[in-house]
């Protein structure tokens, strides 16, 4: 046999030889269900694409995406040297548009970061020491949830002030109480399994078991449910930014974009139709990701951890 039909026999073999062989087992296993799911893939392809154009938009976009042309302002989609038109400005579309993705990938990495770990924070420390302490962080947690994202949002930013980081502030706070709500669901049911009560005989405390034990079998479900939220969270950075709370201008941020454009929505279309497709296919492409990571990582749908 060639190496890598080895190597793929050493990774699929149902006998691993040790935790190293086995977590390398389980990606693989997973990596083959997900690339099995064609829509799955698809969505994935768009987000690489999107991390890419964020990485080189300065090489990718063809021309400055703060210059301003009065002259050559409100151009239709083709004309000359601008592919998807400019705006009130005169300002290229297409280039704001490869800027503004380093903004939606800044807000959705920082929002990921933020958001899911305070959620598993609240949700295994409730989950495993109950009592009291449960029954306070999660009344807590649903005075959160009695809230609309949006509005809790548009509160925090008002008392925050505007822009970008009090904007991904706000959304932080306001989409950590799902994850700790699955963090405590999961804890409730690992610390009254067995392995649990034997590694708790064997001396290991509470931080060791919700540290080590408790939180590796609690992150497949946050990722699917991070990956699912994404979409939401894009969508309340572009709320924001359409009210003016969040990104300020002249930042390319698409949810500014299409507010800037809306009063050209009858005559000069593609000036918010442009941005607000970007902001639909992107999020089509969280959601879509979303769907396939549940079918693979949800023990509960047949997927593998």
């Amino acid at each position: 046999m060639s190496e890598t039909e080895t190597l793929r026999a050493w990774l699929l073999t149902d006998t691993p030889t040790s935790r190293r062989h086995a977590r390398l087992s389980s990606f693989y296993k997973g990596w083959l269900a997900l690339r099995s799911n064609t829509m799955a893939m698809f969505g994935l392809a768009i987000l690489v694409l999107l991390g890419l154009t964020a990485v080189f938009a300065p090489f990718l976009a063809p021309h400055d995406a703060f210059a301003q042309d009065l002259g050559n302002r409100l151009q239709p989609l083709g004309s000359d040297g601008n592919f998807l038109g400019t705006d009130s400005l005169g300002r290229d579309i297409l280039s704001r548009l490869i800027y503004g993705s380093r903004i939606t990938l800044y807000i959705v990495l920082l929002v990921a970061m933020i958001a899911p770990i305070a959620g598993l924070l609240v949700g295994t420390i409730a989950g495993y020491v109950g009592g009291w302490v449960d029954l306070v962080l999660m009344r807590i947690t649903d005075i959160f949830l009695a809230f609309p994202r949006l509005v809790l949002a548009l509160a925090f930013v008002a008392a925050l002030g505007a822009g970008i980081e009090n904007a991904v502030l706000a959304i932080s706070l306001t989409a950590w109480p799902p994850y700790a709500r699955i963090a405590r669901a999961e804890t409730l049911t690992i610390r009254s399994s067995d392995y649990i009560s034997a590694i708790r005989l064997q001396g290991a405390g509470p931080l060791r078991i919700i540290t080590k034990h408790v939180w590796p079998l609690c992150i497949s479900s946050l990722i699917v449910r991070v990956t699912l939220d994404m979409a939401g969270i894009i969508l309340a950075a572009a709320g924001l930014g359409f009210l003016g709370l969040g990104a300020q201008p002249p930042s390319p941020e698409w949810g500014a974009m299409i507010s800037e454009g809306r009063r050209f929505i009858l005559d000069h279309w593609w000036v918010a139709t442009v941005p607000g497709l970007a902001i639909f296919t992107v999020s089509l492409a969280f959601n879509l990701l979303g769907d396939g990571l549940r079918d693979v990582l949800d023990p509960k749908d047949g997927g593998t951890q």
